[in-house]
């Protein structure tokens, strides 16, 4: 009898089971989560109640009748909220991209520089980093704004490029007036993508293969570029320009690009591009430099030895707080507020004046930036994925 004893399995009590223990937890934080849901509701319900409001979108297909700087859509003062609202997004998703690709383009010419054997180009590009980094972004903003865009002299004035005119203002250039047909480019574009794309993946079987190296850079920009070309030439060209043409105190025709979007562009730009140069620099160094030295070996170049064997090793140590980078430059966007430029913030906020639904404005807010931070986490995580190495 005794010895069955010691073979059974000593008995745990109900709270020293790890398991046990676990789960209770678990429930007793989300039955706290749910009722400060519940008493937030609540408490906000009460509020509503005693000011007479009620909660709803009621408002969004009323007129909001006020104007708006720049609109991707077509949209007078006697547009609804709503249609307000989507412009403002539009606004920053512009903003938001634009900056992504811009400042990524800065970011990793900056941090590759920094390593440049050149003194003076790695000099420039370290006060460049520690300079931009260390100063707040809201103050950038302003100082593109107010000491470099507006002091810019009238449209009469204006600084001439060709056909485009730089002044306080914003920059007015030619605007293309599409005809019927134009839709032709666009397929051109999408096929020349396709091929590009199918080059690519042949370039890198073939060079498996065989060792031989095809140029697919090169031959995939060309398609990119000519075949919307053909297309459009085919079509018998169904695009014209319009150009601006000063007249009294401002231009007409064409297209202006206004300097709230130009500020925060660039202070965007500029400002992330400084932070991603430091997340290549730091990627880049963390290469073994064996790499840098058995590529050497083998008669590449620098610039080869960098693009071919240092960045795509380095690419799996920048890429996760690079999407960080991205995240920051889209929430950061919603300071473009200070200098009045159209994007989600603002026009949420004149909404908000106007009807006075804040909690609703609000909701609004939480949730496209939130929408917009999960899409691009989730596409950088893919990305991610396609370029970690993988274990043989």
């Amino acid at each position: 009898m005794s010895s069955m004893d010691d073979t059974q399995a000593p008995r745990v009590s109900f709270w020293n089971d790890p398991k046990i223990r676990a789960n209770v937890v678990q429930a007793i934080m989300v039955a706290a989560l749910l009722w400060l849901a519940y008493e937030l509701y609540s408490n906000a319900a009460a509020n509503l109640s005693k000011l007479g409001k009620t909660f709803g979108y009621g408002f969004w297909n009323q007129s909001a009748g006020f104007d708006i700087l720049q609109s991707l859509i077509p949209y007078t003062n006697s547009s609804s909220y709503g249609t307000a609202i989507i412009v403002g997004f539009l606004n920053t998703l512009l903003v938001a991209i634009l900056g992504i690709i811009f400042s990524t383009i800065i970011g990793f010419a900056a941090g590759v520089a920094r390593l440049s054997k050149n003194w003076l180009v790695a000099k420039i590009a370290t006060v460049y980093v520690e300079t931009v980094r260390n100063i707040p972004l809201l103050l950038q903003i302003f100082i593109w704004y107010g000491a470099v865009l507006k002091p810019l002299p009238g449209p009469k004035q204006a600084l001439n490029f060709g056909s485009f005119y730089l002044s306080n203002r914003g920059m007015t250039m030619p605007s293309p007036v599409f005809d019927d047909g134009a839709w032709l480019g666009l397929v051109g574009l999408t096929a020349g993508i396709v091929v590009a794309l199918f080059i690519r993946r042949w370039a890198r079987a073939r060079q498996t293969t065989t060792g031989k190296a095809f140029p697919y850079i090169w031959a995939g920009l060309g398609t990119v570029l000519l075949l919307p070309f053909l297309t459009l030439l085919l079509a018998g060209w169904p695009i014209a320009w319009d150009y601006p043409v000063l007249g009294g105190f401002n231009f007409s025709g064409g297209a202006t690009i206004i300097p709230e979007f130009i500020a925060l562009f660039v202070a965007l730009s500029v400002y992330t591009g400084s932070f991603i140069a430091e997340i290549v620099r730091s990627g880049i160094q963390a290469v073994s430099h064996g790499q840098t030295e058995a590529a050497g070996a083998l008669g590449l170049r620098g610039g080869l030895i960098t693009r071919l064997v240092i960045i795509p090793q380095a690419m799996r140590i920048i890429i996760p707080p690079l999407a960080s980078q991205y995240l920051n430059l889209t929430k950061n966007s919603s300071l473009a507020v200070a200098i009045a430029y159209p994007d989600l913030v603002a026009m949420g906020g004149t909404v908000l004046n106007q009807t006075g639904k804040a909690i609703e404005i609000v909701l609004i807010w939480m949730t496209v930036y939130l929408s917009l931070s999960l899409l691009t986490s989730a596409f950088m995580n893919w990305f991610n994925s396609r370029v970690k190495l993988v274990e043989r």
